[in-house]
C-alpha cells in the first residue's frame, strides 16, 4: 500500500501540528485513545488518514490502529505512523509514552500543501478538532502554524543554547502562532484575565483550565499583512514587555523573505538551477530564486582564442585520446548507478551529474586530495569528450594534462582546467557548472573573428 508522503510533493509549505497532551497510563490503550480518534473523524474532512503504519501498512481502522500500536510497544512507550494515499500528503506520528516518563499522548502531523487550508470552514474545523483534543488531554502547550514560518522564526530554540531549550521548553510565550493552546501554567504566567481578553479571532477557556487561542481565521494567508497584524498584537498583548513595533517589523520581515520569487535564471544554467531551487526545502527557495536570478558568467571563462591555441606537443596524439576515453570511462564507473544518463555523455547528462554532485555536496564530503588526483582528470575529459562529441569539437592534445585543449569553432576550451574550478566548493560548482561550459561553447561554435568575445 503505497502512502503520499509530504516528501512525494514538490517543495512547499505545510501546515505543521504539535500536540502532547497527558493521558492515564492505568487506563487501557483503547479507552485513551478513542476520544483522539473520534475527534479526528469528525473534524478531518479532506485530509483524514487511511493508513495506518506499525510493523506493516494497514488500512485505517481502530483494529488497525491497537494491532500497530501494540506491534510497536516496547517498555517506555510505542509509535504508529498516520498517512494519507490521495492529495493532500499527511505524515503524522502518534506517540504514547509511559511511566516512568511522564505519561503523555505526543502527535506531530504535517500538512502539505498550506493552500488547502484557505477556507475558513476547513480551517474552523481543524480548530474544533484541536479543542476537543485539548479538552480531553491537557496540555501544556500545543499549537499549529505554517511549517516554513516556524522555522524562520528560530523555534524551537528562540535564541537560547540546545541545553536551555530541551530544559525550558515553552516555558514562556516566545511566539504566538495562528493556533495556540496554553496550558493552566502558561496561562498563570502572562494572568488568566489578561489573556482571555487578547485581541485574536477565537480566545476560549477550555475545562481543564487551559485557554485556546487563535489569530486569524485562517492558517494559509498567515503571512498577509493583516494576519500579521492580528498575530502582533496577539503577541504585545501577552508580552507587555515586547515592543509592537518591533514585533511586526520582525513578522514582515519574515513575510518577505517567505514570498514567492518569480526565477529568471541565465538562459545558460536554467536547467540546473531550476533543478536546484525545487530540491531544496519551501522557506529557502525565494532566497535561492533570488541569488540565483542575480547569477553571472564567472570571469574565468577557461577558454583561449584560437589564435592562442597551444600547439600539439605530443609524439603518440592517439594514445593520448585514448587515455581521455579511458578518463572519461572513470566517471561513468563512479556515477553510473546514481547518475544512469552518464553513460550517453549527452549535455544532458552534464547537467545530471551538476546536480548530483551539487546535491551530495561532493567537493565539501570527498577529501581534497582525491579529488583533485581522480575526479578532477575524469570530469575534465568527460567535459572535453561530450564537445568533441556533440559540437563537432577537436582535442588538441598536450603533454600536461591541464593544457589539453578542445578546438570548437574559433575558440579552444581548457576542460581540465575547468574541472580543477569546478570541483573546489559546492558554490563553485553552480558558478563552473559543466551545464554552462558546453552551453557556452555551443553559442561560440560558428566561426568568428579571432579572440571575439
Amino acid at each position: 500500500m503505497k502512502v503520499l508522503s509530504v516528501r512525494d510533493l514538490k517543495p512547499e509549505d505545510t501546515l505543521r501540528l504539535t500536540f502532547k497532551g497527558t493521558i492515564n497510563p492505568q487506563a487501557a490503550i483503547e479507552s485513551e485513545l478513542t476520544p483522539f480518534l473520534q475527534a479526528l473523524e469528525e473534524y478531518a474532512g479532506g485530509w483524514m488518514p487511511n493508513v495506518v503504519e506499525g510493523k506493516r501498512r494497514r488500512k485505517y481502522s481502530h483494529a488497525a490502529i491497537w494491532k500497530a500500536l501494540e506491534e510497536e510497544r516496547h517498555e517506555r512507550g510505542t509509535l504508529i505512523g498516520l498517512y494519507r494515499t490521495k492529495w493532500p500528503a499527511l505524515d503524522m506520528t502518534l506517540r504514547l509514552w509511559f511511566p516512568p516518563l511522564p505519561p503523555e499522548l505526543d502527535l506531530t502531523s504535517s500538512m502539505k500543501p498550506l493552500h488547502f487550508f484557505t477556507e475558513a470552514e476547513r480551517c474552523q474545523q481543524f480548530v474544533e478538532m484541536v479543542h476537543a483534543w485539548a479538552s480531553r488531554y491537557p496540555v501544556s502547550h500545543a499549537w499549529a502554524h505554517s511549517s516554513d514560518d516556524w522555522i524562520l522564526s528560530g523555534a524551537p530554540r528562540f535564541g537560547r543554547d540546545e541545553k536551555t531549550s530541551r530544559r525550558d521548553g515553552f516555558n514562556k510565550i516566545y511566539e504566538v502562532w495562528w493556533l495556540n493552546v496554553f496550558g493552566p501554567e502558561l496561562v498563570e504566567s502572562v494572568g488568566r484575565e489578561r489573556m482571555l481578553s487578547t485581541p485574536a479571532h477565537r480566545v476560549e477557556e477550555l475545562p481543564n483550565g487551559s485557554i485556546l487561542l487563535v489569530t486569524w481565521p485562517t492558517a494559509a494567508d498567515f503571512a498577509s499583512d493583516a494576519a500579521r497584524l492580528a498575530q502582533a498584537r496577539a503577541h504585545a498583548h501577552l508580552r507587555p514587555d515586547l515592543d509592537f513595533d518591533t514585533l511586526l517589523h520582525g513578522l514582515r520581515e519574515r513575510s518577505a523573505a517567505l514570498a514567492p520569487v518569480q526565477p529568471h535564471f541565465h538562459p545558460d544554467v536554467a536547467p540546473l538551477f531550476s533543478r536546484v531551487v525545487d530540491h531544496v526545502s519551501s522557506h529557502e527557495r525565494p532566497r535561492l530564486t533570488t541569488e540565483l536570478n542575480a547569477w553571472q558568467l564567472p570571469e574565468r571563462r577557461q577558454w583561449l582564442p584560437s589564435s592562442a591555441a597551444l600547439p600539439q606537443d605530443v609524439a603518440e596524439p592517439q594514445r593520448v585520446l585514448e587515455r581521455y576515453s579511458l578518463l572519461a570511462e572513470h566517471l561513468v564507473a563512479m556515477l553510473h548507478i546514481e547518475v544512469p544518463s552518464v553513460r550517453q555523455a549527452t549535455p544532458e547528462s552534464l547537467t545530471d551529474i551538476d546536480f548530483f554532485f551539487w546535491r551530495e555536496d561532493l567537493p565539501d564530503t570527498r577529501s581534497r586530495e582525491g579529488l583533485d588526483k581522480l575526479a578532477v582528470p575524469a570530469v575534465g575529459a568527460y567535459l572535453g569528450q561530450v564537445l568533441v562529441h556533440h559540437l563537432d569539437g577537436q582535442w588538441i592534445p598536450r603533454d600536461k594534462l591541464m593544457e589539453n585543449q578542445v578546438l570548437v569553432g574559433e575558440r579552444v576550451w581548457l576542460p581540465f582546467i575547468r574541472a580543477w574550478h569546478y570541483l573546489r566548493s559546492r558554490q563553485s560548482l553552480l558558478d563552473f557548472s559543466l551545464t554552462q561550459a558546453f552551453r557556452e561553447a555551443e553559442r561560440h561554435r560558428a566561426p568568428g573573428p579571432p579572440g571575439s568575445p
